[in-house]
């Protein structure tokens, strides 16, 4: 009777082990006491929607980070504006909008990085150009524009936001957030904008590997 009471206690003991594995813990097991570093890199592209005196702002993204342990976000920003202002330029006899191209230092902490949805707040620190163009230039894409060094004016920006972070997968991850430019003060004929502050709300999308170099030694207790 006893190696029978021992079998059926082994078989028990196997069946819980199974039915518990097969429920989704945040639980690992560790066999060795090597730390668990995640790594990952991506790029990224957005664009939003916003406003700069009271004009209509439109901006698009390009970004490459380095994202450590997935709890913190550092690489390269950079975006490009436009703005339908409309401003009478009494001596070229033209309307004209706003258009700036920054970029700079990003970076990003993120917050509840584990779950399908983080709360993340990117901040951007950089410099650029900033200029007036025919508002032409939004109704005719064969239109070119001829900047000269007198047309354009540099910037400096910081833009902090706040951010959803979606985990699609291992590879993929989607952002919506909004934003807002701090800028340096401009100067440049017509005068009426002198900074291009203000707030945008956009939408993301990042590609590339967010959890590589993950500790082969701890499992997923499943």
């Amino acid at each position: 009777m006893r190696p029978l009471q021992i079998s059926l206690l082994v078989l028990v003991f196997m069946s819980v082990l199974t039915s518990y594995g097969q429920e989704e813990t945040d639980d690992y097991l560790e066999f060795n006491d090597r730390n668990n570093v995640v790594h990952g890199v991506y790029v990224g592209i957005n664009m939003g929607l916003g406003e700069i005196d009271g004009g209509n702002a439109y901006n698009g993204g390009l970004k490459i980070a380095y994202v450590a342990n997935q709890q913190f976000e550092v690489g390269f920003a950079s975006n490009f504006l436009y703005s339908e202002q409309d401003i009478y330029n009494n001596s070229l006899s033209r309307y004209e909008d706003l258009i700036a191209v920054y970029g700079g230092l990003h970076l990003e902490p993120i917050f509840f990085s584990k779950r399908r949805i983080n709360l993340s707040f990117p901040l951007l620190l950089g410099a650029g150009a900033v200029g007036y163009v025919d508002n032409k230039f939004r109704n005719d894409e064969s239109y070119v524009e001829d900047l000269t060094e007198d047309d354009i004016d540099a910037v400096f920006v910081a833009e902090p936001g706040i951010n959803a972070l979606f985990n699609i997968s291992r590879y993929l991850q989607l952002e919506a957030g909004v934003k807002y430019r701090f800028s340096s003060r401009i100067d440049l004929p017509p005068t009426r904008i002198t900074r291009i502050n203000g707030f945008s709300a956009g939408i993301g999308v990042k590609v590339g590997i967010f959890n590589m170099g993950r500790n082969r030694y701890k499992k997923n207790v499943q």
